[in-house]
């Protein structure tokens, strides 16, 4: 009888054993089974799987084989989607009193609000100026789980409200631009806000920090009075790429969208053809169906869904992403242009492709929704009403491939006693 060498009798073993433990390691972290993907960018609307490994999407397709993977979770009867992209929020937490604001107590927390509600990216909308950038993203991007892109205010102090957002020495061009370009992996814009003087400076100034950074400006059309006439805004200063915020707002203190018969101004349209596009930014006094009910039928449409969350607007009608998502449904905007304008368009509004898609390779930045049949009522910051029979409920949320939220349980273990 021949004897086995310890040396080769090892290698043997190794060559028996090796199979088995690579048969027993995960082929993906995560399978998502059997859900109604809906990925703008990539025309998917469909019922697939969704796999997930090293944080990152690794496939988008029907029957994945899902043996061997860490976990599986079952999404039938759910929509699979991109993670939302709140493309207007404040989140300069801090202790400052000040409007909502840099580093202030109506900003809110990203994480407190974000995955709850389905978003996984939020971008602050100017709530840090020049001079206050480093600290918000020292003290809160560099800190959050949530994704926190931001826009640079022209003012350098920020929305701080009250004198300082009207001080145009204060709005330094080259200053903004210099700070934006000194972060380019988180600045996507430059904002001007809430500035009541009647003339054009401080637009032109922000536009011109734009031109120097390369970057989109987005406008808060202020208080004159008399107002601003909004044509020579959309058709004259700004850029395309430009956004134009709050579109459906109805304030004695700006020209609204719609004149005084409930028509579409004529300059929307053109502006739309320019380029320039359009911000919901619902907030806490900047969504009106007065606005929104006439322009949707005439065929305008905001470019981008989004909260304006603050301190102010969160336990006000807008609540978070997945009502005004809702309000859109009630409106007769499709399911799939609703995910769309919440997710890709936001994503390409501040170039950044990488974001808002499920494509193979990105970050797996993914919300599953449910859809509560029945008689909803939806509340503008009029406090008048309207009823859809639809409401989204965010039920899961991953970012970067981990999982932040789920609602009822989906990935959990049923309990044994």
């Amino acid at each position: 009888m021949k004897i086995m060498r310890p040396k080769f009798l090892i290698l043997n073993i190794l060559l028996l054993i090796i199979p088995v433990i690579c048969s027993c390691q995960s082929s993906y972290d995560i399978v998502i089974k059997g859900g109604h993907v809906i990925d703008p960018k990539n025309n998917i609307d469909a019922v697939m799987d969704v796999a997930i490994k090293d944080n990152k999407i690794a496939a988008v397709a029907q029957n994945i084989n899902e043996q061997g993977s860490g976990r599986v979770i079952d999404a039938k009867g759910l929509y699979v989607t991109p993670g939302l992209i709140d493309a207007h929020a404040h989140v300069y937490f801090g202790t400052k009193n000040g409007y909502v604001t840099g580093d202030g107590y109506k900003s809110v927390q990203p994480d407190a609000f974000s995955f709850r509600t389905g978003v996984t990216t939020m971008i602050d909308c100017g709530s840090a100026g020049y001079r206050t950038f480093p600290k918000f993203k020292e003290t809160i991007i560099d800190n959050s789980q949530t994704r926190v892109l931001a826009l640079i205010n022209i003012v350098g102090e920020g929305l701080r409200g009250g004198p300082f957002e009207q001080t145009t020495k204060d709005m330094i061009a080259h200053r903004a631009a210099d700070m934006a370009k000194q972060y380019p992996d988180v600045v996507v814009g430059l904002k001007l806000a809430h500035y009541n003087g009647h003339e054009w400076g401080p637009t032109d100034s922000v536009v011109r920090a734009g031109n120097l950074a390369n970057l989109p400006v987005v406008i808060d059309f202020g208080s004159a009075r008399p107002p601003l006439p909004i044509d020579e805004l959309l058709l004259k200063h700004l850029r395309p790429g430009d956004v134009y915020s709050h579109a459906y707002a109805y304030l004695s203190s700006r020209e609204s969208i719609i004149d005084e018969n409930g028509k579409v101004r004529p300059c929307v349209f053109e502006a739309v053809k320019r380029g320039i596009k359009f911000d919901v930014g619902y907030g806490e006094l900047s969504f009106s169906w007065k606005v929104a009910v006439p322009s949707l039928e005439q065929g305008f449409i905001a470019d981008v869904i989004s909260t304006d969350l603050h301190a102010g607007s969160m336990n006000k009608p807008m609540q978070d992403m997945p009502n005004i998502m809702s309000n859109f449904l009630a409106l007769g905007i499709p399911l799939q242009d609703v995910i769309n304008r919440s997710t890709w368009q936001p994503a390409l509004m501040f170039n950044r492709p990488d974001l808002g898609n499920l494509s193979v390779g990105t970050e797996a930045d993914i919300t599953l929704f449910s859809i509560n049949k029945g008689d909803f009522w939806f509340a503008d910051t009029a406090n008048e009403k309207i009823k859809g029979t639809e409401k989204l409920v965010a039920e899961l949320t991953i970012r970067a491939g981990r999982i932040v939220w789920d609602l009822n349980g989906l990935t959990a273990t049923e309990f044994q006693k």
